[in-house]
């Protein structure tokens, strides 16, 4: 059963620790969050089976590779499936372990039942877990980010949650964000209807470089996919 607990919103405080990381603002922050009053060692990121885009956002490893070398933090990368996904978070988070990590960080905000499977796979792997936006609102979240000065992209989203094609490419501002929410549409997209892409911000030491793809479709789903401008 769910039970709200304020040690996973200070799990990192003043350890070392690995993050899962998408790309996305949530992951992002969270990442920024963390660094302030832990250690950290390296972040996760889990690709689809051929390896060519990543399993959250579908980002082209090119991309996640070039955030996190901007960042300045080793990368642990796995491909693999839905069904093999735990059992490859598990070999990275031993991985983690073995190089000094004591805790997950993740960018979750307030969803339970994720909540309660992260805490399992970070005890399973002798790990404490980390969530440094846990019940933050999600307006507060959503300002917070853009406070700081993260710039991020919105490069897909659910054709059947209130967001169209004209939103691909869409830059996160507070105008933005009150349109949004003017839609009805969640701003942290928690129910799946976007999804986003950091490419700049004081987590970064240099921006990250983008060029726009044509925008692809994938049953309810459109896609717009992002290629390093180099």
């Amino acid at each position: 059963m769910f039970t709200p607990t304020t040690g996973w919103k200070s799990g990192a405080d003043g350890r070392t620790f690995v993050a899962l990381f998408s790309g996305g603002k949530d992951s992002t922050l969270a990442l920024y969050k963390a660094i302030q009053v832990g250690t950290c060692i390296g972040v996760i990121t889990m690709l689809e089976e051929e390896g060519t885009r990543s399993r959250a956002h579908g980002m082209p490893p090119e991309v996640v590779k070039a955030q996190v070398e901007s960042i300045g933090v080793p990368l642990y990368a796995s491909a693999t499936s839905w069904k093999a996904y735990e059992e490859n978070l598990m070999r990275l988070l031993a991985e983690a372990k073995s190089q000094g990590a004591e805790v997950l960080v993740s960018g979750d905000i307030d969803v339970p039942a994720h909540g309660n499977w992260l805490d399992r796979v970070t005890q399973n792997a002798g790990l404490k877990l980390g969530m440094p936006l846990w019940e933050m609102g999600h307006r507060e979240a959503v300002e917070d980010f853009i406070r700081h000065d993260f710039i991020t992209m919105i490069v897909s989203v659910d054709l059947t949650k209130g967001m169209t094609e004209q939103d691909l490419g869409r830059i996160f501002t507070l105008d933005y964000v009150q349109e949004l929410e003017d839609r009805g549409i969640d701003p942290c997209g928690e129910s799946g209807e976007f999804h986003t892409t950091v490419i700049d911000g004081p987590l970064f030491q240099q921006p990250i470089p983008v060029r726009k793809s044509e925008i692809t479709y994938d049953g309810k789903y459109a896609f717009l996919p992002l290629e390093l401008d180099l």
